[in-house]
């Protein structure tokens, strides 16, 4: 299933949006929040760390990886291995963002996976990771037979679409429970900060549609290996 308009346009806009929701989840973490830290007495600089890497790893650059087969005018080959490693480091960075998770609730004597959030984003992280997993080993090293990769490709880009899709909307609970937490401690419901969560969740939906929106999009050039939606 495609779209008749060009995938580049849509790509353009996706990295604006990128940019706008990184910086905008930067301004939090770092002016409002109080810094990042991986070690401190204030085991909040410790979490904050989890929303910066999981939106722009997880969600950006996994977005831009995915988008990769349509904003870059490179070989087939060339965009695989850019794809391949931009999900890689998609995938480590988000789990590291996790980890900082359980880190900041284990030194704050805080519950593990009591929430909607945090059971989908386990679940998400190892769909992710299966999914890079089995895409490395069938289009990458030591690949599957022509039949297996064309076969395969469809679904993993059905499959790697759903987990994307996860993720984004899992990225905008958390972004919501997080600041349902604050206003309960006393955040202004209307102030910047409550504001500026609001307008890097609504960002990163945007970034999530236009990801879509890319794929479904008509490439500028015919490739015989493109990433298509099925």
């Amino acid at each position: 299933m495609a779209i008749g308009a060009k995938a580049l346009p849509f790509t353009f806009v996706a990295h604006v949006l990128g940019v706008a929701g990184a910086a905008m989840v930067l301004v939090w973490c770092i002016h409002y929040r109080g810094g990042l830290a991986w070690e401190s007495s204030n085991k909040s600089l410790i979490f904050n760390i989890h929303p910066v890497l999981m939106l722009i790893g997880l969600i950006i650059i996994g977005g831009e990886a995915i988008i990769s087969y349509k904003a870059l005018p490179f070989k087939k080959e060339e965009k695989k291995i850019i794809h391949l490693i931009l999900h890689a480091i998609a995938l480590i960075l988000g789990i590291i963002g996790i980890y900082t998770a359980f880190k900041f609730h284990n030194e704050s004597s805080i519950a593990n996976l009591y929430s909607l959030h945090s059971w989908l984003g386990i679940g998400i992280i190892s769909l992710y990771g299966i999914q890079w997993i089995y895409g490395f080993g069938t289009f990458f090293f030591p690949g599957g037979p022509a039949t297996l990769r064309s076969l395969s490709l469809p679904w993993h880009v059905l499959f790697g679409l759903f987990v994307y899709v996860l993720a984004v909307g899992n990225a905008s609970i958390g972004f919501l429970e997080k600041l349902t937490f604050l206003e309960n401690s006393g955040l202004t419901k209307y102030g910047p900060e409550a504001l500026l969560v609001n307008f890097t969740a609504v960002a990163t939906i945007l970034y999530g549609a236009f990801v879509l929106l890319s794929v479904l999009g008509q490439p500028a050039t015919e490739d015989d290996y493109p990433y298509t939606s099925i």
